[in-house]
C-alpha cells in the first residue's frame, strides 16, 4: 500500500476535501503533526507528500526550530522527484526550501476571491483543469518569489504568486479549496482565527467569512476534486 506523508502545523488544518480520493485509491495515511514534535519519517518511504497550513510564517524558525530541519526534508524530497503538494504555508515552504524568498506581504488577503490561471497554468497537466477563475478561500499575509526553474500558475488580485509547479509533480498553491464545513467550526474557535478575520474584515469579519464560504463552497469543492484527482494522476499515474 502507497504512503502519503502528511505535514501538518497545526491540528484544525488537515487535508479536509484530499482525504476521500488518497483512501478511494489505496493510500496509506501517516499524518505528522509538526508543532506538536512530530517527527519526520524518512521521505523516501513516501509515495507522494501534502504539507498543509498553519499559522506561522515558513521563516518563523526562531519560535518554531523544526521549520529548519522541515524545509531540508522538503528540499531532499522534492529535487529528488518525489510528488508534493503544498497548500498556504505549505506552497511558502516548498518556494523557501527551493531558494525562494518567502515574506510579509503587502496586505493580507482574506475571504473568498477569485484565482486566475495563468497561461502556464492552462497548458499544465493538474491547473488546466480548472479553466480560467475559479473562486477560492484565502486566508493569508505572506507570500513567496517564485523559485528558479518554476512554472507560474496561477495568480489573483493581490498576490500574483498563487500557485506553482516544480518539476514534474511539486506543487504549491497559496489558496484553499480542501476546506470542510467541520474545519470551518473549527476555526471560528481558535480566537488568533478571530482575530484575524476581524482585523481584515471587521467586526463580525468571521461570520461574513462563513456566509461567503458557503455560497461558494459546492464549487470549490468541485476544484478541490477536479485538482486533487489531476495531481494525483501526474504524481502516481499506476496508483
Amino acid at each position: 500500500m502507497p504512503l502519503a506523508c502528511v505535514l501538518q502545523h497545526i491540528r484544525c488544518e488537515p487535508p479536509g476535501l484530499f482525504s476521500g480520493p488518497l483512501r478511494d485509491r489505496g493510500y496509506a495515511v501517516e499524518t505528522v503533526e509538526l508543532d506538536e514534535g512530530g517527527h519526520l519519517p524518512d521521505w523516501r518511504e513516501a509515495a507522494l507528500v501534502l504539507a498543509m497550513g498553519g499559522p506561522m510564517g515558513a521563516y518563523d524558525e526562531a519560535a518554531h526550530p523544526w521549520l529548519a530541519a522541515e524545509k531540508r526534508w522538503i528540499a531532499a524530497a522534492v529535487r529528488a522527484g518525489t510528488p508534493f503538494l503544498g497548500v498556504c504555508l505549505g506552497a511558502q515552504l516548498l518556494a523557501a526550501s527551493l531558494g525562494a524568498e518567502v515574506r510579509p506581504g503587502e496586505t493580507p488577503e482574506v475571504g473568498v476571491l477569485p484565482v486566475e490561471v495563468t497561461a502556464g497554468g492552462r497548458a499544465d497537466p493538474v491547473f488546466g483543469v480548472l479553466g480560467d477563475r475559479f473562486p477560492a478561500l484565502q486566508w493569508h499575509g505572506d507570500t513567496f518569489a517564485l523559485p528558479a526553474g518554476a512554472v507560474h500558475l496561477a495568480r489573483s488580485t493581490a498576490y500574483p504568486s498563487q500557485a506553482f509547479r516544480f518539476g514534474a509533480a511539486a506543487y504549491g498553491v497559496q489558496f484553499h479549496v480542501e476546506v470542510t464545513d467541520a474545519m470551518l467550526a473549527e476555526w471560528r474557535q481558535v480566537p488568533a482565527y478571530q482575530r484575524s478575520a476581524a482585523a481584515v474584515l471587521g467586526d463580525g469579519g468571521f461570520q461574513r467569512l462563513a456566509v461567503a464560504f458557503a455560497a461558494a463552497r459546492e464549487q470549490m469543492a468541485r476544484s478541490a476534486a477536479s485538482l486533487f484527482h489531476a495531481w494525483l494522476d501526474q504524481a502516481c499515474p499506476a496508483s
